[in-house]
């Protein structure tokens, strides 16, 4: 697949410009040098009539973006980044920008990464704050690439715990675990800024080399369960040029069989990271729009 759109042909440039195509597979000291390079680059002032207040549940980071007049559900953010790179900066004026156009409280995580702590560590994380908030109201968990993942995989562990189960789920760009001889890790295994190969990378890094947990844990990667009943509402939103692209609508249709509403959106030229595009391309600018759209439609019909 090529990517022939002028303006993500610029974004890709000024991403590797900060982090190179090596730094995915770099040691995580200097990974996280390079993308919190990156970050910086794309960071966009926060909304005004944000209240921004950190604080930490029961050991875990967490950042709330409150805007004026929050009230009902709120939404839970977890951060892409391979599990091994972001934080609570890398991600801020994503949420920051979500939590303004919803009109709902979001909650950041900053979970923790590989290969320091090695899975179930970062899943972990997010359930604890899950817990802290659902406890009080409803919400909604969102996020992108390993947040995405971790979105889909808190919904499964709540299912098979009997915990507070989230109203929806929305997983962008995510990796699920899929089958790595699906077309797009084909097509797209040189693709800009995520390769197949990366792929393999993060995933050793997070389970310590243990290959054989993406094959038998469904919560590590949620293609894998055998039951998608009784999971919540779900929007997947793939980019057509990433190796991931076949995780969504393999995803989408488990969900539809088990009676699950679910809806897969695939973006054309966009590649994977694009929502730091938002301000710079038309394509990445209408889907972040078409998400917080689905998110607030989401939140009206549950609040």
């Amino acid at each position: 697949m090529r990517v022939t759109d002028p303006e993500i042909l610029r974004f890709i440039a000024e991403t590797e410009a900060a982090y190179p195509a090596e730094a995915n597979t770099a040691t995580p000291a200097e990974n996280r040098r390079h993308y919190d390079a990156m970050c910086a680059v794309f960071r966009r002032p926060r909304p005004e009539d944000i209240v921004v207040t950190d604080a930490v549940v029961a050991g875990v980071p967490i950042r709330r973006y409150r805007p004026r007049g929050a009230a009902g559900p709120f939404l839970l953010y977890l951060h892409g980044g391979g599990y091994v790179v972001g934080s609570l900066d890398s991600h801020d004026d994503v949420c920051a920008e979500i939590a303004l156009a919803t009109g709902a409280e979001l909650v950041a995580v900053d979970y923790r990464l590989a290969p320091e702590h090695l899975y179930p560590a970062q899943l972990d994380d997010v359930e604890t704050v899950w817990r802290n908030d659902s406890a009080h109201r409803p919400g909604i968990v969102l996020g992108d690439s390993a947040g995405g993942a971790l979105s889909a995989a808190l919904c499964r562990r709540m299912r098979r715990m009997g915990g507070p189960m989230p109203l929806a789920q929305c997983l962008i760009y995510p990796g699920l675990g899929g089958d790595m001889s699906a077309p797009s890790y084909a097509e797209n295994a040189e693709a800009p800024l995520l390769r197949t190969a990366d792929l393999v990378h993060y995933a050793g890094v997070l389970t310590g080399g243990d290959m054989m947990l993406r094959e038998t844990d469904p919560e590590l990667s949620p293609l894998r369960a055998a039951n998608f009943a009784g999971l919540p509402p779900a929007l997947v939103v793939t980019a057509d040029v990433d190796p991931l692209r076949d995780d969504g609508p393999a995803y989408v249709d488990k969900l539809v069989a088990a009676g699950v509403a679910a809806e897969w959106r695939n973006e054309p030229q966009l590649v994977h990271g694009y929502l730091r595009a938002r301000h710079r391309s038309i394509r990445a600018a209408r889907s972040f729009e078409a998400i917080c759209d689905w998110l607030q439609g989401q939140l009206r019909s549950t609040g």
